[in-house]
């Protein structure tokens, strides 16, 4: 059966570019008669907020979106994104990385220009990494791509389906060795999104075309863990009168400031843009 989802994070208030990809996956949930899953994506613990994620509810509902029960709250379920990590490392497929944002930010400007676009590293040797461990200083888990490149015997075969465009090849170097989690924050959210939706039985994957790039590291990650590959359908990005795509810190454009003019989710979908 055709299932998608919307999957906000509750960091902050929906806007208008949060309502039209809400209201996106739904109308592609109704047409196809199936499941329209929502999921609180909240394993930031430091930024998310239970009012946030209050107003979400509100919000949608004020939207006329209706979703399946319970919904699903990914700090609820950290087991199962450990369990997939723990699979990854016993593969071979993960190393410790313990240079700072600041250091691998300092690592790839100070490369010859077009050398490391992206971040790519390399264990430590044993030795200074159990110096590094025992002096309790804080690391990183990064997916090699030269390890997952072996385990797959490359990634000439690795692709996925992108509605209207057909099949896309996946590029996960793209990505680099993209970090899988840290030690304030036990997941990141390639890994989750990726165990989510096979555990939802996601089918099609409904967002933004700035999360585009994003699938190609998630197609890998899927490749790794026997994990189905759902199709994606990547939407145009609704913008401001500016020009530029609406974002949370354009507080006087939420979901719930517009709600207090007056405006009602009728009007909101008639808009310019919606349609």
């Amino acid at each position: 059966m055709f299932a998608t989802r919307f999957a906000p994070s509750p960091t902050g208030l929906l806007h208008r570019g949060h309502a039209f990809s809400a209201l996106t996956a739904y109308a592609a949930a109704r047409e196809a008669q199936g499941r329209f899953v929502l999921r609180i994506e909240d394993i930031d613990a430091t930024r998310c907020r239970p009012e946030f994620e209050a107003a979400i509810l509100q919000d949608l509902a004020w939207l006329g979106l209706s979703w399946e029960t319970p919904v699903r709250r990914q700090s609820e379920h950290l087991d199962d994104y450990q369990a997939a990590l723990s699979r990854l490392e016993s593969d071979g497929l993960l190393y410790r990385c313990f240079r700072t944002r600041r250091e691998v930010s300092e690592a790839m400007a100070s490369a010859p220009h077009g050398a490391m676009e992206v971040f790519r590293g390399r264990p430590l040797e044993a030795d200074e990494e159990a110096r590094r461990l025992a002096a309790g200083e804080p690391f990183a888990w990064r997916l090699s791509l030269d390890a997952a490149a072996r385990a797959l015997g490359g990634f000439g075969n690795l692709s996925f389906v992108e509605d209207g465009e057909g099949t896309i090849p996946a590029r996960p170097e793209l990505g680099g060795d993209v970090v899988l989690a840290r030690k304030d924050v036990g997941v990141a959210y390639h890994l989750a999104v990726v165990v989510d939706d096979a555990l939802q039985g996601i089918t099609c994957v409904i967002r933004g075309r700035d999360l585009f790039e994003a699938t190609h590291v998630q197609r890998l990650l899927q490749a790794l863990l026997g994990l189905p590959a759902p199709a994606y359908r990547h939407h145009r990005l609704l913008t401001g009168p500016d020009g530029r795509r609406y974002a949370k810190r354009d507080r006087s454009e939420t979901l719930a400031s517009l709600r207090q003019r007056g405006m009602s989710a009728a009007e909101l979908r008639e808009e310019p843009g919606f349609g």
